[in-house]
């Protein structure tokens, strides 16, 4: 059977009504669950783990100091393990398109990332793939 098209407004209208009252009955529950369910951002590997919601690095469970730069580094790179970045791919989504400094930049956060995570695992390793950039290889 055909429903007019005065039958289908009324239908969709009608079930527009009985989910705004169901959001309205359970509003209190429904900010609960979005306030719980805040994305906490952290991966961990192997005596490895980074926590970019409170900017925390643990090596072995110990907390390591560690710039903000250095932090957004290794968390992007270990978020993608295996992943091939250029030094312009990790400028534009790390630092952001408006910066305007050195591609060196990352060679330099990525040399002092290595001193703390050098030898911690066999399992992971921030790795140069030659003409190309950085990974983080998980193995």
């Amino acid at each position: 059977e055909k429903q007019t098209l005065l039958e289908k407004e009324e239908i969709e209208k009608q079930r527009q009504m009985v989910c705004e009252e169901i959001v309205k009955q359970n509003e209190e529950e429904i900010k609960q669950l979005l306030f719980v369910t805040e994305e906490v951002k952290e991966v961990s590997f192997d005596k490895l783990s980074i926590n970019l919601t409170n900017y925390e690095l643990r090596v072995n469970g110990e907390q390591v100091d560690t710039p903000p730069k250095e932090m957004e580094l290794i968390f992007h790179l270990a978020s993608n393990p295996n992943r091939v970045f250029t030094r312009d791919q990790l400028l534009d989504e790390v630092w952001g398109f408006d910066y305007y400094g050195d591609s060196r930049t990352v060679d330099v956060h990525v040399k002092r990332l290595r001193e703390k995570l050098e030898g911690v695992s066999d399992k992971w390793e921030l790795k140069t793939v030659w003409g190309v950039g950085y990974k983080f290889e998980a193995k």
